[in-house]
């Protein structure tokens, strides 16, 4: 969908409009996505931060065993809210830079419909990630503690307010609650660049090759391109996702393993080579698939039921 440049040279209340549509369905996406995801997360976050298990299927045995089913849905209330707030970010981010980059096309090329390059949806992508990171650093930190809590007696948190605040009392703010968002910078730039790159790629060929507009394309090959664009979305992120999981898990003061973001690297790179960096890469991969297909199908949806 092409973009006047005369839309962003002043206040427009349509421009407004969309951005908060994009916003909406980025909501309700996000929503999607958590309910489906989160039994993955977890047994990935356990690998990811632990030596215990064997591996995923061991580690989700285990986890079912000693906490029961509800377990799998451990700490889902943060991510429940604040992962819908973020994709909402994600999406009209995305859209916002899309719609900019447009704009200085067509003003360039003096008329049509500003096309965009791949670098320039990766930039956009990118753009999305960046600004998602403000919420999604504290919210996948809190996340993070309580998946990785002890079960029962040993429990550290009583829920996410608590935990907000035993982070808060142990840093600051910054130190504490924003532990790790550095690499998580580099995480969302990247992860988001190649998903919504990928997205588009495979909806704009696929325009192209059956001569149909972008949105007489089927909710399943929607879902089906934006499952793709999860798997590798994670292939090329995820490495820095480990090292924000094990700096978000670590302890506070003589407990703390990793000083900083490089340190983390380095110490992981001594410990156990570049497999370290691919700890619970399985079930991520298996998770991406539904989760993200799940996400741009009802991103999808809520944007032609509300357009």
């Amino acid at each position: 969908m092409s973009t006047d440049i005369r839309e962003l040279d002043a206040p427009d209340p349509s421009t407004l409009r969309r951005t908060l549509k994009d916003l909406f369905a980025g909501a309700i996406g996000g929503v999607a996505q958590v309910l489906l995801g989160q039994p993955f997360d977890i047994v990935k976050v356990r690998l990811q931060t632990s030596s215990t298990y064997t591996g995923a299927l061991d580690a989700a045995t285990s986890i079912y065993r000693n906490e029961g089913a509800a377990a799998f849905y451990k700490g889902t209330l943060t991510p429940l809210i604040g992962i819908g707030a973020c994709v909402s970010v994600q999406f009209g981010g995305f859209h916002y830079a899309r719609r900019a980059f447009e704009a200085r096309n067509q003003e360039k090329a003096g008329g049509g419909d500003g096309k965009l390059s791949y670098a320039q949806y990766y930039a956009a992508g990118a753009f999305a990630g960046i600004a998602n990171t403000l919420l999604s650093s504290p919210i996948e930190h809190i996340r993070i503690r309580l998946q990785t809590q002890p079960h029962g007696a040993g429990r550290l948190y009583s829920g996410p307010i608590d935990c907000v605040q035993k982070l808060s009392a142990h840093q600051g703010v910054l130190a504490g609650v924003y532990r790790g968002t550095a690499v998580t910078f580099l995480r969302e730039a990247q992860a988001y660049g190649v998903w919504f790159t990928s997205f588009e790629y495979l909806m704009n060929s696929d325009a192209a090759r059956n001569n149909v507009e972008r949105k007489d394309i089927s909710t399943w090959k929607v879902a089906a391109y934006g499952g793709l664009a999860g798997e590798m979305l994670w292939i090329s992120s995820y490495p820095f996702d480990v090292v924000k999981s094990k700096m978000q898990s670590d302890g506070f003061g003589s407990a703390m393993k990793y000083k900083s973001m490089r340190d983390c690297f380095g110490k992981t790179w001594r410990a156990e080579g570049a497999r370290g960096f691919w700890k619970g890469v399985g079930p991520t991969l298996l998770r991406a698939m539904p989760v993200s297909a799940g996400t741009f199908a009802t991103v999808e949806v809520t944007m032609r039921l509300i357009s």
